[in-house]
């Protein structure tokens, strides 16, 4: 790979890329994660494992679409130039979708909403790429692992701001109507109609549309590229050449293989975890609302602790540590249920204390979490400067285009899994149990794998 020379990027520059994460992190966390999501499972759906199973069909849709598109969308990226149009396009396809999440009343159309819900996640994902694609151009090699995790850790921190405020002031209780600070839901949001779960779409459509804006004002984008047309043309060409190119970059193709099989894996678990406990314990949005507050938080921290540890010791040693512990987490939480943990080998009291985690079942799941909270952000953050550090900036659209394609290109299939076989058995335990095999190939593959990962063999 050619030696390079990247000047870095003004601080607002720096910050306003940043800013994109913290934009866009609320839609994973209060839409796909911890209270639209669940609140389709549990109430929108006639039974739980039929929620889980439609929610997973729509997750697994979203991502081969995702799959498909986004190594052609790179390509073209790099011979049109700027990134910001394409991110200001999918934003407007975004929000768009997210707001007509408000009208996801109880009885409507669940392959409608699922639909919205999908073509949300389509365009979340295009523009990550883009914005991804950005990031060699900022700083030299050497701070990317710096910046990529304080990035994802100031997305989880907007994550959690928006979730406090959903749990805090939006989220009533079916039965008492108030909030848990006891207010009454702000607006006159009624949770018998699932309106504040609904709120979370428009809420999250807005909190995207304003934070992103540092984005397009401060952060340096491409030179001008060629017009969109020849662009088309001159981009489905390269990227023919570059799926050709990166099965002889030898250490380039096996990195990708491993995160094709770990990170459908990883998305699995953060799109379905929420709606299993849901399932299981029966949560309302308020506990959920502060599982997810409770693992943002520890995600936080997990992402400042790897931000050094990823300039220390580099980016796969920290993805390696991060897989190990979503493994032990995601066996932890498959072997939990009323009254026991690991399978039966530590039986729990079925006594509830009242209030918010009142069975031991549910203390024994909030344990798991804390490790899925430290892990799930520097394994993606990680895993994002081990791209970064081993690509050129004049190609980092076409291979983060492929990055993208690595990271969904079988992403329908452990949602897939996990609905079918959810499904078929009609246990969401032994649907859930499949994402552990993911994350162990993933791991496999990705041991012998040199980093970074152009290096030679």
């Amino acid at each position: 790979m050619a030696v390079e020379t990247v000047q870095r990027a003004s601080g607002r520059g720096i910050w306003g890329w940043m800013f994109f994460d913290w934009a866009a992190q609320p839609f994973f966390t209060v839409v796909t994660t911890f209270i639209f999501g669940p609140y389709f499972v549990s109430r929108m759906a006639g039974d739980p494992t039929t929620g889980q199973a439609v929610w997973g069909y729509g997750i697994a849709a979203a991502g081969l679409v995702i799959a498909v598109l986004s190594p052609i969308l790179g390509s073209i990226a790099d011979q049109t130039g700027p990134r910001k149009p394409w991110i200001a396009f999918f934003a407007a396809i975004k929000i768009t979708s997210l707001t007509l999440l408000w009208f996801a009343a109880p009885g409507s159309n669940l392959f409608l909403v699922v639909a919205l819900f999908s073509l949300a996640s389509v365009a979340a994902e295009f523009s990550t790429v883009f914005n991804d694609s950005m990031m060699p151009r900022l700083v030299p090699k050497s701070e990317i692992g710096r910046i990529s995790n304080v990035a994802w850790g100031l997305g989880y921190l907007g994550g959690m701001i928006a979730l406090i405020f959903v749990v805090t002031c939006l989220a009533g209780s079916p039965e008492t109507g108030k909030t848990i600070i006891g207010i009454t839901p702000l607006f006159g949001l009624d949770p018998q109609l699932g309106e504040d779960a609904r709120a979370t779409g428009p809420l999250s459509a807005g909190w995207y549309f304003l934070f992103i804006l540092p984005m397009f004002f401060f952060t340096p984008d491409a030179i001008k590229g060629i017009p969109v047309g020849p662009a088309v043309r001159e981009g489905l060409s390269e990227l023919k050449s570059t799926l050709a190119e990166v099965r002889k970059r030898g250490g380039i193709f096996r990195f990708l293989v491993a995160r094709m099989i770990y990170q459908d894996g990883v998305n699995a678990l953060l799109a379905l975890g929420g709606t299993f406990a849901a399932g299981m314990f029966h949560w309302s949005i308020t506990e959920i609302g502060m599982f997810g507050i409770i693992l943002n938080i520890v995600a936080i921290f997990g992402c400042w602790v790897a931000a050094r540890l990823d300039t220390a010791l580099g980016s796969k040693a920290v993805v390696m540590i991060s897989l190990v512990m979503l493994s032990i987490a995601t066996i932890g939480v498959v072997s939990t249920g009323p009254g026991f943990t690991l399978l039966g080998l530590i039986q729990l009291s079925t006594s509830d204390s009242g209030g918010l985690f009142g069975t031991a079942a549910e203390k024994a799941y909030i344990i798991y979490g804390l490790l899925i909270g430290l892990a799930f952000g520097p394994v993606q953050a990680s895993s994002r400067s081990y791209m970064a550090r081993s690509v050129t900036a004049a190609e980092s659209g076409r291979y983060f285009g492929i990055y993208a394609l690595a990271g969904r290109a079988t992403s329908f299939l452990a949602p897939f899994m996990v609905a079918t076989i959810t499904a078929t058995s009609g246990s969401a335990r032994l649907g859930m149990a499949a994402i552990i095999l993911f994350l162990a190939i993933g791991m496999a593959i990705l041991v012998r794998t040199p980093y970074p990962a152009d290096r030679p063999e």
